[in-house]
């Protein structure tokens, strides 16, 4: 038996989170898979014979949560190269752009590479299966496929987001002329990339989206190509959104209209569409997004670190709006832990609404099956049969759950965030023992430190294009 056909039987969990449609926590529970796929679910007490016996191999989870991979909606893995830049440590989003853009016209094609396995790494280590990620500038020959390509590699389930920025500070746009391009390349390299890299099928590891950046660094008329050429495709759609104040300020004074309505002028709602942040999304986008399934990408930290403020998350969700989580670029929010990020989504949503706002429960379901619906998927969120063999296992025999055994679930949330013990991504294992079994880490992390001082020190001498 190939390692596709292979059965893996994982058992004696102290929950199994199921997330299924009847919300099942499973004592002692157990889970079977035969290569991308699951087969049962239950207790273990209730494993059929045939299965165990034909299992190629067996994990015994004593002492761990089992839960589906965490899926992680909105990234900008290249930033994990800049963290912590001190010009950009106190500023609101539109400041904090303008530092850094001057550090991301130096990206080079291996800078790409790189910091795309090293978020990556980082992502599974912390229980995600499956991201998103927004590359949206391509200085230097740098292009998608770089971290397509590097994707490959780490074997995590990816949606590559084609980012571009085309109007530049000369036409009133925020980012500077020298990391725009022209719009017609713009599309033409994202139907290139479709025809390339995009998978539709049922438990794809690789597919396209088409994502220009935001309303204040593209034109109208590329928003809407870009949405017509995604239909035309067959493929999903993504961009940033009234993510502060002066993203509300720029989208009135340039458009006359709200971030929602300008969205909805364009061919940018429907449950194709997923934005990021939306933390000033009025009732009335709530209401709009809730009526045509568009879908939102909750960045609690990032939102936080650059003081955007608090998304009406509760609201959202009261509407029918889908919403998962999203870690947001290692520059903005400096840490890309997805436990982490649903524990400060349930804690972010309390300090604005209220002890009852967001229990822990509501929070990991954002991070499994609303990730899940806001990037298209019904193959992946939950463990049932017939989903993809995609799970994750946190061990909570160490001292940061201590006293916490009465509601191993909640304490996932509650507790400090535990990195995963054990990942498994369409069938394989990535993370075994809290380590990865397919990349030598240290080798990594010294060629990313290299390459993050390079991009530093560069931006300190005079750029010629």
């Amino acid at each position: 038996m190939n390692q596709e056909e292979a059965v893996k039987v994982l058992r004696h969990a102290e929950v199994v989170l199921t997330m299924d449609e009847a919300r099942r926590e499973i004592a002692d529970g157990a889970v079977v898979m035969r290569g991308p796929e699951i087969l049962w679910v239950g207790p273990t007490a209730e494993l059929p014979a045939a299965m165990l016996a034909g299992a190629a191999e067996v994990i015994d989870l004593h002492g761990h949560v089992l839960m589906p991979g965490l899926v992680n909606t909105h990234h900008h893995m290249y930033q994990s190269l800049t963290r912590v830049v001190p010009a950009a440590q106190d500023a609101e989003l539109f400041g904090w752009l303008q530092n850094l853009y001057l550090l991301w016209a130096r990206l080079t094609p291996e800078m790409i590479r790189v910091s795309t396995q090293t978020a990556m790494a980082e992502l599974m280590l912390s229980g995600c299966t499956t991201s998103s990620d927004h590359l949206y500038l391509f200085p230097n020959g740098s292009r998608l496929d770089d971290s397509i390509e590097a994707a490959h590699t780490m074997g995590m389930r990816f949606h590559a987001a084609r980012g571009s920025m085309s109007v530049g500070r000369s036409k009133g746009g925020l980012p500077p002329d020298e990391v725009v391009e022209d719009e017609a390349a713009i599309l033409k390299d994202s139907e290139r990339l479709i025809a390339r890299w995009h998978n539709p099928g049922r438990f794809a590891m690789q597919r396209i989206v088409v994502a220009p950046c935001s309303p204040f660094s593209v034109s109208r008329e590329l928003m809407r190509d870009a949405a017509i050429l995604a239909r035309e495709k067959g493929v999903s759609l993504h961009t940033h959104l009234a993510e502060n104040d002066n993203d509300i300020a720029y989208s009135r004074e340039k458009f006359g209209m709200t971030p929602a309505e300008y969205a909805e002028s364009l061919g940018w709602v429907g449950p194709d569409v997923w934005h990021a942040h939306c933390v000033k999304l009025d009732e009335a986008g709530i209401a709009l997004f809730g009526r045509t399934g568009t879908g939102v990408a909750h960045c609690p930290c990032s939102n936080m670190r650059l003081a955007s403020g608090i998304a009406p998350i509760g609201a959202m969700r009261r509407a029918g709006v889908p919403v998962g989580l999203g870690v947001d670029g290692s520059a903005s929010n400096d840490g890309a832990h997805m436990l982490g990020e649903a524990r400060q989504a349930m804690l972010l949503a309390r300090v604005g609404h209220g002890p009852a706002a967001m229990t822990a429960r509501e929070a990991l379901e954002i991070a499994t099956l609303g990730g899940a619906k806001v990037l298209g998927r019904d193959d992946i969120g939950a463990l049932k049969p017939g989903m993809a063999a995609d799970l994750v296992a946190f061990d909570l025999r160490g001292v940061g759950h201590a006293g916490a055994w009465h509601d191993p679930v909640a304490a996932l949330v509650f507790c400090q965030p535990a990195n995963a013990s054990l990942s498994v991504i369409n069938g394989r294992v990535r993370v075994r023992g809290g380590e990865l079994v397919d990349v030598e880490l240290a080798p990594l992390l010294q060629r990313h430190r290299e390459l993050a001082k390079t991009l530093y020190e560069a931006a300190r001498r005079p750029h010629t294009a």
